[in-house]
């Protein structure tokens, strides 16, 4: 099953990355704001297009995470951005800088050295309300905190770092309470998945995420949130999965080459952040 949770959640990184791209090229032909732009954008192919891609993420997310732990589908998502540079530079006749495929060599080596190496295993679909209530504290706070300490006023990189490891946070969060709310819908059903209020919690965390993803892209540049928003989700999500759903990981010596791992992911995603600022024209 873990063959499977890995499959699902490429198949998913690599469909949201097309569904945003496909997005993008739809909205980047439009001038018109408002209910006005989503208007036209619905009867454009691209924006349909889009929209399959990323209700395909969400499916495959779903399954991923039914059939595997969390630790290891959330990491797996960092593909996400290497997908997305392949699909949209063709797409908007767009190009990289050269150097900038390195960090996409970091990214995918990092995360292979660093999964091999720890090798996420053994998971449960459910946890109790006494380790419900101290996650959903902690990860609640910690937004409210990194909210607070990025108020207006202060730095651009700072403001724009903060937001996306709060964004990062709240899709962690989202992943686990979808975790939980989709083994209630394979185990009992879809009458009990209705009543699990896991269900409405990854809506509600989901919505807080990317209204603050949003905010982060808006207060500073891309090689300050990618990052934090990247690296954040992984670090986020892999205590989520031990604390809540019994998750394991290899420790011992296989913490050098998955600190290694980690290493290689967090350059390759700095390097992506500032080659994405200096794409050309084609």
């Amino acid at each position: 099953m873990i063959e499977l949770a890995a499959m699902f959640a490429v198949a998913g990184a690599a469909s949201n990355a097309a569904g945003t791209a496909f997005q993008r090229k739809a909205a980047s032909a439009s001038r018109r704001g408002g209910l006005r732009l989503l208007g036209e954008l619905v009867r454009r192919p691209a924006w349909v297009l889009g929209m399959a891609g990323v209700i395909g993420a969400a499916v495959c997310q779903s399954l991923a995470l039914v059939n595997g732990p969390l630790a290891l589908v959330q990491p797996l998502f960092i593909l996400e951005l290497p997908f997305a540079l392949l699909i949209a530079g063709p797409l908007m006749h767009r190009r990289l800088p050269r150097w900038g495929w390195w960090g996409v060599g970091g990214v995918v080596a990092g995360l292979a050295v660093l999964l091999a190496a720890a090798a996420p295993h053994g998971a449960t679909d459910q946890a109790g309300m006494e380790r419900w209530i101290p996650a959903l504290s902690l990860c609640l706070g910690a937004m409210a905190a990194m909210v607070l300490l990025a108020g207006r006023g202060r730095p651009a990189t700072r403001r724009a770092a903060l937001l996306a490891a709060a964004s990062a946070t709240g899709n962690a969060l989202t992943a686990a309470l979808l975790k939980s709310a989709t083994g209630t819908f394979a185990d009992q059903g879809f009458a009990a998945f209705l009543r699990s209020w896991q269900t409405y919690g990854f809506a509600l965390a989901g919505a807080a995420a990317v209204l603050l993803l949003e905010n982060a892209l808006q207060a500073g540049p891309l090689a300050a949130s990618q990052p934090a928003l990247t690296i954040g989700d992984a670090v986020v999500s892999l205590a989520l999965g031990i604390f809540l759903f019994d998750e394991r990981v290899r420790t011992g010596w296989w913490l050098l080459p998955s600190v290694c791992g980690a290493v290689l992911i967090v350059a390759g995603v700095v390097v992506l952040s500032q080659a994405v600022q200096r794409i050309r024209e084609r």
